[in-house]
């Protein structure tokens, strides 16, 4: 498969996993967290499909389409290891959905930052909740979601905080 290729099926799954959410978490209380900006698509989308909810955005810096960008007060710059630890006192309340998307080119590296940042995950997130990750993220209080069907076990994945 082509790097374009590969490309294209994550971002459907992506957005299928998204869209796949929004009913998930219709009754669960709670702000919205896009770890990872990039160049801010997927926070775009996200404000499209929860209007009502504030988004928490995690990010080293921006890069990402002037459009896209969260306004100050949403936006948590730095060191993934360094701000997630402390953002329960910024968010103010626990999460109903998290987007993780941080993943490189770089598997060991995807691995290895998704191990170090799931118990910050799990200790934002509301029983509930939703993750929604391009990294496996086993967790003892997660439990696996079904993928929409046009998802390929292992492209994405889903889990709900217990």
């Amino acid at each position: 498969m082509s790097r374009l290729d590969s490309f294209i099926r994550r971002l459907h799954a992506q957005k299928a996993c998204l869209d796949s959410a929004v009913p998930l978490i219709a009754a669960v209380e709670g702000p919205i967290l896009e770890i990872g900006l990039g160049n801010g698509r997927t926070y775009d989308h996200l404000r499209e499909l929860f209007r009502d909810r504030e988004i928490f955005v995690f990010e080293r810096r921006v890069a990402a389409h002037p459009d896209c960008i969260p306004d100050p007060e949403h936006l948590i710059l730095g060191d993934i290891h360094e701000t997630l630890p402390t953002a329960e006192q910024r968010i103010r309340a626990s999460a109903a959905l998290a987007h993780v998307d941080c993943g490189t080119g770089d598997s060991q590296h995807n691995k290895e930052l998704a191990a170090a940042i799931t118990d910050g995950i799990e200790r934002l997130m509301r029983p509930g909740g939703i993750i929604v990750s391009d990294q496996a993220m086993p967790h003892p209080t997660f439990v696996d979601v079904a993928l929409p069907g046009s998802v390929a076990d292992g492209r994405y994945f889903m889990y709900r905080r217990v």
